[in-house]
């Protein structure tokens, strides 16, 4: 099972008119601990710039993400499975959060549909949410056994 950080990164971006303008920007990093989240998030700015801040390091509620890579934006669904207990016969509903990534609301529920199609539970979508998360970092395990021997 997978722990999800969410990173927050400041340095200062060059905008479309020219300007330089300080923004921070949330990235989602696959780690084991806040330490490798912050050293993930770290190598993978790096490539973008060498002025940054992590300004947050926090972990998630995110169960799995469904990354869709032609999908522009992340999209936060919070859908309940609906489990019954046998001893009380009374429905319980617990929340689950994933990350999809699309380019709209209908692409993001179809998504999600698409990734829960050989799901056994009963659920339902409880809210569909467009994040500000720029993107996510997968743990590259292959890579790490590959350096390592």
């Amino acid at each position: 099972m997978s722990i999800w950080f969410e990173t927050k990164v400041r340095y200062d971006k060059t905008m479309e008119n020219g300007a330089i303008k300080k923004v921070t920007e949330a990235y989602m990093v696959d780690a084991l601990s806040f330490t490798e989240a912050e050293a993930r998030i770290s190598e993978e700015i790096a490539h973008f710039t060498s002025d940054y801040t992590i300004s947050a390091v926090k972990i998630t509620k995110i169960s799995e993400i469904f990354n869709h890579y032609e999908g522009e934006r992340w999209y936060l669904v919070k859908a309940a499975f609906i489990t019954l207990d046998e001893k009380t016969a009374v429905e319980k509903k617990s929340i689950t959060q994933f990350l999809v990534s699309a380019d709209s609301f209908k692409e993001a529920y179809d998504h999600f549909m698409e990734g829960m199609k050989g799901t056994m539970a009963d659920f339902e979508i409880n809210t569909i949410q467009e994040t500000a998360i720029m993107d996510v970092y997968t743990a590259n395990l292959a890579a790490k056994k590959a350096t390592e021997d």
